[in-house]
């Protein structure tokens, strides 16, 4: 399997047993160690390549140890500190990684829940790990801009030389995409305040205030509309109308119309139902490769298939009324659409999907 095709079926399986997970050795089982190997390529049972509780004498705190050390040639390259998935990792976990940094030659260090993977270096100063990460992967929401670093963690392509020049750029990037993410999603009052000012010319009173925090969210969020639709139109080398859709759909079995995704309508594709087909891909990458899996928009739903066929649909996603509904289809291609309110029910009808992947395999 290719890197990218194993970290998304990693991922899948983090996201189907995050809930089971509820200890730190559970946590280190089921997710990190699969992590090491499937993802790194490094051999969990050989002592040589990773050691567990891996153990060196700290100034007063002897016989310390840490969860892991990945080895190359006899010398520690990466250090490892784990935590129950039940919580984020934060810098406070990481004081065992802080004394080991300054004691071993690894010039890399990971913090993680086995979820949220934390890398660390020493930028702020030589020897000592920085007190925040050059890079950060969550595999429940996946960067791929990252995969080309995280790759060259691994053992067939390890370059500390390259990790580590690019390792400031790659720490402030990061941080201010999340930091801009955050904004986006729950906007701050200073935030709300820069723009609230950069449009109105009154006083910014508390009214005012008021006023703009919803404002200044719609904006936001319809400027990521039309930024997705940008891209959509760009790479599908052909305008692509916008319309508001009003209609909603109603809860019935039908059949699949084959024409209905080639109609010549003003489509509207939203982030949502771009974000609806990220979790239907995941899912059913745990049966096959990422780049099978497609999408077309159509006026009444958006239809996640399989290498690009019409007569191949995984799911249709019905998100344009005030009721979102997840179309499944049968072996007859008949759909029944299934009621939800947050994408994330998607994930309670993963063996569905995954069945109709096989079915068309």
């Amino acid at each position: 399997m290719e890197f990218s095709d194993r970290l998304s079926a990693l991922a899948v399986k983090v996201e189907n047993q995050a809930s089971a997970i509820g200890t730190e050795e559970a946590t280190k089982n089921a997710f990190v160690m699969p992590f090491i190997s499937t993802i790194l390529g490094y051999d969990v049972f050989d002592p040589l390549e990773v050691v567990p509780e891996f153990t060196a004498d700290v100034g007063i705190k002897k016989g310390e140890k840490i969860d892991y050390a990945i080895m190359r040639d006899g010398e520690v390259q990466i250090l490892i500190e784990c935590k129950a998935s039940t919580g984020a990792p934060k810098i406070e976990h990481a004081s065992q990684l802080f004394r080991y940094f300054a004691t071993t030659n690894a010039r890399i260090a990971a913090l993680t829940n086995g979820v949220i993977w934390q890398f660390f270096t020493d930028l702020d100063a030589p020897n000592r790990m920085d007190a925040k990460p050059f890079l950060v992967l969550d595999l429940l929401d996946i960067d791929e801009t990252l995969l080309p670093e995280v790759q060259k963690l691994s053992k067939d392509n390890f370059d500390l030389e390259s990790i580590i020049n690019a390792a400031e750029e790659l720490k402030y990037v990061g941080a201010l995409k999340r930091e801009i993410a955050a904004q986006f999603r729950d906007p701050s009052d200073d935030w709300i305040k820069y723009f609230a000012q950069k449009v109105y010319e009154g006083s910014y009173t508390q009214r005012v205030r008021e006023q703009f925090t919803s404002l200044v969210t719609k904006a936001a969020r319809q400027f990521l509309n039309e930024s997705v639709n940008d891209r959509l139109k760009t790479a599908l080398g052909a305008g692509v109308g916008v319309r508001v859709p009003t209609e909603t759909p109603v809860v019935t079995s039908e059949p699949v119309v084959q024409d209905d995704l080639d109609r010549d309508t003003e489509i509207e594709t939203t982030l949502e139902e771009l974000e609806g087909y990220q979790i239907v891909k995941a899912i059913a990458c745990g049966e096959t490769k990422p780049q099978r899996v497609t999408h077309r928009d159509a006026k009444s739903y958006f239809a996640v298939l399989l290498d690009d066929n019409n007569r191949k649909p995984l799911a249709r996603l019905h998100f344009n009324g005030k009721q979102k509904y997840l179309g499944l289809l049968d072996e007859a291609k008949v759909e029944t659409r299934h009621p939800i309110e947050t994408l994330d029910e998607i994930y309670e009808y993963a063996d569905a999907i995954r069945e109709a992947v096989v079915r068309y395999r």
